[in-house]
């Protein structure tokens, strides 16, 4: 397994030097330029040149691209334009709220999407199976803005139960865990079910039924283990895509975190913060999609199998 595992790292050189150039290049195609933030208004020609040939942007964008991939190789983000502070101390700083408000919608969907999909399954066909496949597609569709806004008229403004916005206490984090949570929520129910409907119908469940063992178990205990195959695929791969969502719904809950730093970085076009960022997010998706590789590996004698 470890030459198939050096082999998928190395896979994912090509992605990461692709991803940082359409990341590079898109950024300096948006109008707009971070020293309108820094210079006073009437400031002569001489000193904008001077400010562009301190942060590098007088360069043409292939040399800006080498210098900024080498220093990023290294370890070295730069520094903020705007804020004139080392990048990865903002990251730094901005991270953990991000990953603590990722872990827990996925914590959240993981255990609701399960018991849920396991649920439907046991009742295939039955009012309860069409009840929470139909609550499921609604979940699904609800895009998360609109979500969050939806919880906090409700359970803020009218009931008061939760705060508004902020990072205080456990309680600012009951409503965006929710706002992210739920759409995982409803792919991981879907895929449980039919995973479950799925491995119900294989030879070694013929076996098991007629060794005597009771239904139940057989679902829960056999059936359940062979379904999680490919939800947790799933849910490697949706650690990025949870951050990623984090970043609406940040702004929506006014939470500090990647996602506000992100937007507030990228309204002054500050080209180090939001460079890092995105790539940051890029990383969480190859990262999650090799994880949800290995994870399978792990699980499937099939996969292990191939590798050799």
């Amino acid at each position: 397994m470890l030459p198939w595992l050096i082999k998928r790292i190395l896979m994912l050189v090509p992605v990461f030097l692709a991803v940082s150039v359409v990341i590079f290049s898109i950024l300096h195609f948006i109008p707009g330029d971070p020293i309108d933030n820094l210079l006073k208004i009437g400031s002569s020609p001489e000193a904008r040149a001077e400010m562009e040939a301190r942060y590098g942007l007088d360069r043409s964008l292939p040399v800006q691209y080498g210098i900024w991939l080498s220093n990023v190789l290294q370890g070295d983000l730069g520094t903020a334009i705007v804020a004139r502070r080392p990048v990865a101390d903002l990251i730094a700083q901005a991270l953990p709220h991000s990953l603590r408000l990722g872990g827990l919608a996925l914590l959240f969907s993981t255990v609701v999407g399960v018991t849920l999909g396991v649920v439907a399954a046991l009742s295939r066909d039955r009012w309860s199976d069409r009840a929470i496949m139909g609550g499921v597609l609604v979940g699904s569709t609800m895009p998360s803005f609109w979500l969050g806004l939806i919880l906090i008229l409700v359970f803020s403004v009218s009931l008061g139960w939760f705060p508004v916005s902020g990072a205080r206490g456990w309680q600012s984090l009951v409503l965006p865990v929710l706002t992210i949570g739920l759409g995982g929520t409803a792919l991981v129910a879907r895929i449980t079910r039919v995973s479950m409907i799925e491995a119900s119908g294989r030879d070694f469940v013929t076996l098991l039924h007629a060794k005597g063992l009771s239904p139940l178990r057989i679902q829960l205990r056999h059936v359940l283990r062979h379904a999680l195959i490919p939800v947790v695929t799933i849910l490697a791969l949706r650690i990025g895509w949870i951050l990623g969502g984090a970043v609406t719904v940040e702004v929506v809950f006014a939470r500090p975190g990647l996602g506000t730093l992100l937007i507030k970085s990228l309204a002054q076009h500050d080209y180090p913060v939001v460079q890092a960022c995105l790539l940051m997010l890029a990383m969480a998706v190859m990262l999650g999609t090799l994880m949800g590789d290995i994870l399978q590996a792990l699980m499937d004698p099939r996969v292990r199998a191939a590798m050799t």
